[in-house]
């Protein structure tokens, strides 16, 4: 699209950026370690009828659901008036591969053209795309954003367990504000503690571990499907609250397994297509350390016995061969079917399958291939539940409630 307003440096001092609201406890982390570097950032948090409302104005209803929600989101931000549309810019993410998410920056282009046209947008990627733009990302902020990523991980992981059984409702939420806090300020101080893995995980899990539980026992439901409605508590309706109102324990997986795929996808594609460059090679060396790390956050993890430790991801990997190829890797595509299939052997057999109506990667790989991840594991209980603009959130939650009916512990 020409003509658009580009971020520059310059706005970098001026310009609050907004940022959706994709995954409340990492965001806050990602935005510190953006704030260390100059950047004013806020997340949003306006989640009423009027973000799909906006949505549904300014993009057409065809379009995939998350970009509708994150564009109306940014709208109705605008709308409020909190905002000053000359010093405000709007940030969204983009994956470079063939899924939709990928054209989502065009089509809040496209909005903000009609609505606010002195609002630039900012788009977060690491493949190279919007060179021109003031907004940089260097390999020392990429390595922090990758342990803002883990120690997100590790905090949804104890807060999701330890929220479904507390004794005392908001000791979760209170520990849970408590290390964002800390962490924060760790990358505002761009003090080198951050680094200190094993010391600020195993804090996490000890404070986690000292809230006290019920002892009950609850159905565990894992959430795979696409990344933005299996997160986003706006996009599904607020499916964790959901499922532990109903007496379950929701269990999601890392989003540090996503990033891997990402990278795996570029390695396995250059071994198909027999590509060698140094964005392989930094790929690889990338994944190397990654999994070197994840592995030992998951021996910290299984050490509590309270949480569930992470999947290998290479394990990932096997399993999703033995249903698809690693080849098919539009949107989520071969990790959906991996994700059900390791809940399914790790004690976690009741799974809800979240996706956007008409997202054609996910309706292959998620609901093309339960039939293969259930014959393979006949426990498996597995409910694909689709979520739109129209979508009834009665009819949503009465479709998991039948899953859970044939739920087993």
């Amino acid at each position: 699209m020409k003509g658009y307003p580009k971020f520059t440096q310059g706005m970098k001092k001026t310009h609050t950026i907004l940022v959706p609201d994709m995954l409340p406890i990492h965001f806050r982390l990602l935005i510190s370690v953006f704030r260390a570097e100059g950047y004013k950032m806020e997340l949003l948090q306006n989640r009423s009828r009027s973000v799909v409302d906006e949505g549904l104005k300014n993009v057409h209803n065809d379009s995939c659901y998350p970009a509708l929600l994150v564009i109306g989101q940014f709208i109705d931000a605008l709308n409020s008036g909190k905002y000053d549309p000359d010093r405000t810019a709007l940030l969204i993410t983009q994956t470079g591969g063939g899924c939709r998410a990928s054209n989502y920056i065009h089509l809040l282009r496209k909005a903000m053209a009609k609505t606010y046209p002195q609002v630039p947008v900012v788009s977060l990627n690491f493949s190279g795309l919007e060179k021109d733009s003031g907004f940089r990302i260097t390999p020392l902020v990429f390595y922090r954003l990758l342990y803002a990523i883990i120690y997100g991980d590790v905090l949804m992981t104890c807060y999701n367990k330890c929220r479904a059984y507390e004794r005392t409702k908001g000791d979760s939420d209170r520990i849970l504000r408590r290390w964002q806090n800390k962490i924060s300020n760790i990358f505002l101080r761009k003090s080198r503690e951050y680094l200190d893995c094993k010391k600020i995980c195993n804090g996490i899990l000890k404070d986690f571990s000292a809230i006290s539980l019920d002892g009950s026992r609850r159905i565990k439901v894992g959430i795979v499907g696409e990344i933005y409605v299996k997160y986003s508590p706006l996009a599904n309706n607020n499916l964790e609250d959901f499922l532990i109102s109903e007496g379950c324990e929701p269990v999601t997986p890392p989003l540090i397994e996503f990033i891997l795929y990402c990278i795996s996808n570029v390695i396995h594609d250059s071994e198909l297509y027999d590509r060698k460059n140094l964005k392989v090679t930094v790929y690889r060396l990338v994944y190397k350390i990654i999994l070197k790390k994840i592995s030992q956050i998951s021996e910290m993890i299984r050490s509590y016995h309270k949480f569930r430790p992470f999947d290998s991801f290479e394990k990932l990997r096997k399993l999703a061969d033995r249903y698809i190829n690693q080849g098919v890797s539009m949107g989520e595509g071969w990790l959906i079917p991996a994700e059900m299939a390791c809940f399914a052997k790790t004690g976690v057999s009741n799974i809800i399958s979240a996706q956007p109506f008409g997202c054609l990667p996910n309706h292959i790989v998620a609901k093309g291939m339960i039939r293969a991840v259930k014959r393979d594991n006949p426990h498996a209980n597995i409910t694909p539940i689709d979520y739109d603009p129209g979508a009834s959130k009665v009819n949503q939650e009465n479709r998991i409630r039948l899953m859970l009916a044939n739920a087993e512990l």
